[in-house]
């Protein structure tokens, strides 16, 4: 795993061992970072499912101006920490469950990344929540991963998806 752009292109990063955690494929985000390239600089960026930080960690590579990063695992919160270390940064980082920093926090984004354990119903309640708390900033982005193409209701506008391999990216708007 490593960065694919910006300052800090092809730093590597430290990664999971084991087949528990499935951190974001490379040619995914670079792919995704293409996408988002317009947004990402200066924008505020939260991580919502974080893992070791991949997709943050790019955002800042990228000249985001604030990156949170929040996930619920103490050893995912571990190496992400490592990252940060190793590239000398040090953004906003929590340790909550998604729904309780969804409902408290008092920042609102640009870009929003969701990439929950896939087999949960994690993404689909994230974006509601997104929605219901006008978390995307006007013009911002939610991006949901996943391993099936996006079916339901959100509150948000679903205006594009992307295959990659096994992997679905899903992009919302605000209304």
């Amino acid at each position: 795993m490593r960065i694919v752009g910006g300052k800090y292109r092809g730093k590597t990063l430290a990664a999971f061992k084991g087949m528990d955690i499935r951190p974001t494929a490379d040619r995914v985000k670079e792919s995704l970072f293409n996408i988002l390239a317009p947004e990402i600089s200066g924008a505020n960026v939260l991580d919502l499912f974080a893992g070791s930080g991949g997709i943050g960690l790019e955002a800042i590579s990228r000249g985001a101006d604030l990156v949170v990063f929040n996930d619920v695992s103490k050893d995912s919160l571990a190496v992400l920490k490592k990252n940060c270390a190793s590239l000398k940064v040090e953004p906003k980082i929590y340790n909550l469950d998604y729904r309780e920093l969804l409902n408290t926090i008092d920042v609102t984004f640009d870009v929003i990344y969701i990439d929950p354990p896939y087999k949960s119903a994690f993404g689909r309640d994230a974006l509601s929540i997104i929605a219901k708390r006008s978390l995307l900033n006007t013009g911002g982005v939610a991006v949901f991963e996943s391993d099936r193409p996006f079916e339901g209701e959100t509150g948000l506008v679903k205006y594009d998806e992307r295959k990659y391999g096994a992997t679905y990216l899903t992009f919302f708007s605000p209304d």
